[in-house]
């Protein structure tokens, strides 16, 4: 007739959440294949055939000599990584579990872990698929030269980080009109394949059309990624600090209306999905 009282600590609060955010990124990683080196393997293609594509066009085109004095197999895959890794990251956190998914109703489960938990699994697959063609490539093709790989690796994070912005503002919008949010999401990510500026170098673009990518973070992203990359490009049209406001200012936005739309969520919304 009467119950216990159950307190728990705050470590061990701590320690169950992360225990669950683990299962729930293994589970997002096996999500779309049930052996996870098939899922890699799946990802680094491709990556992989994104890259040939640029290199067979760029050569095709006669556009080599615009890019960056360098390694251009290099120049083309800082445009495409940082690319993959963006999308990639909203993509995930867009089609995490909202706040009207039964599993929802089984605590502790909550919407923040469910996010953090694809954002994490988009992360590792692509952080592993960087490693992965970068080893293959120093090892058959010659060594790579990265001028700050530190810095770089950042970039990689601030695409990361910026995409998971993005996919935030999404879901909180895609309770209230599904369709709206689905098109939307699908429209940024093929308008990102030219406006994120990884088919051009931002130092050749005159001010009429620099105007038209610096409103993107991720055309900053990535032409600063190529300034810490090669020895001899000084990104002058781009700003590491821009994509970071620009993040930070959509994390608040979506977690605001993430929060505002758990408190209003209903089973009736996703019942005609």
């Amino acid at each position: 007739m009467f119950g216990g009282r159950h307190t728990t600590t705050l470590g061990a609060s701590a320690v169950s959440i992360f225990g669950l955010i683990y299962v729930n990124t293994v589970q997002n990683l096996r999500k779309s294949h049930r052996n996870a080196l098939f899922a890699l393997a799946s990802n680094i293609m491709q990556a992989v055939l994104m890259v040939a594509i640029f290199y067979i066009m760029f050569s095709l085109l006669g556009l080599r000599g615009a890019a960056i004095r360098g390694d251009f197999l290099l120049y083309v895959m800082t445009g495409i990584f940082m690319f993959l890794t963006h999308v990639k990251a909203q993509g995930e956190v867009f089609s995490a579990e909202g706040p009207s998914s039964p599993i929802m109703k089984h605590l502790p489960m909550t919407t923040a872990i469910s996010m953090t938990s694809a954002a994490l699994s988009s992360l590792y697959i692509q952080i592993l698929s960087i490693i992965v063609i970068l080893t293959v490539y120093n090892a058959f093709a010659g060594p790579i030269d990265i001028l700050y790989p530190l810095a770089a690796l950042g970039m990689v994070l601030l695409a990361w980080a910026s995409g998971v912005a993005v996919g935030l503002v999404f879901v909180a919008i895609k309770p209230w009109s599904p369709e709206f949010a689905r098109t939307g999401a699908t429209i940024y990510r093929r308008a990102n394949m030219i406006a994120s500026g990884k088919m051009f170098v931002a130092n050749t673009l005159p001010a009429s059309m620099i105007a038209l990518f610096d409103w993107n973070p991720l055309f900053h992203i990535i032409d600063q990624t190529r300034g810490f990359t090669f020895i001899n490009y000084f990104p002058h049209n781009s700003s590491v600090m821009y994509p970071i406001y620009v993040t930070l200012a959509l994390v608040l936005v979506g977690l605001l209306g993430e929060f505002y739309t758990r408190k209003h969520a209903s089973l009736s919304w996703d019942a005609g999905r």
